[in-house]
């Protein structure tokens, strides 16, 4: 039997437990595990137990990071459910994400684009995804 893969996506962060909070709060993600000061690098990792991709938020020590590098920068979540997808929307409202247009309007056709605290962008999209 072949090892499952699991794909994380890393990224740095000024403002690690408020970012980590967000994304507990907006998507439902759990803490998977966390560090810190691991060689002067604190990191907490999100996910959810049973599917197979985990965000990770990392800080450096005396390092600052700034502000996502484009408006494009993208995790896209299709969820079809409408039900789902409003619920998922108005909890990334209270877990403080802002609502923003899309910079590529084609996820506002059947979406909604949120920025997090560090300008990083989440586009909810209320479709299947398809070829």
């Amino acid at each position: 039997m072949q090892p499952k893969t699991i794909l994380r996506v890393a990224r740095p962060t000024n403002n690690l437990k408020r970012v980590a909070k967000m994304y507990v709060e907006g998507l439902g993600f759990e803490v998977l595990a966390d560090f810190w000061d691991h060689a002067g690098f604190s990191g907490i990792i999100l996910g959810h137990p049973h599917q197979t991709y985990h965000l990770e938020f990392t800080s450096q020590r005396g390092h600052v990071v700034g502000k996502a590098p484009t408006k494009d920068h993208l995790l896209v979540f299709y969820i079809p459910e409408a039900e789902a997808w409003e619920a998922t929307c108005a909890a990334m409202l209270k877990a403080e994400f802002a609502p923003v247009p899309s910079y590529n309007p084609y996820w506002d056709g059947a979406g909604q684009t949120f920025e997090d605290c560090d300008g990083y962008r989440v586009v909810l999209q209320n479709r299947d995804w398809t070829l």
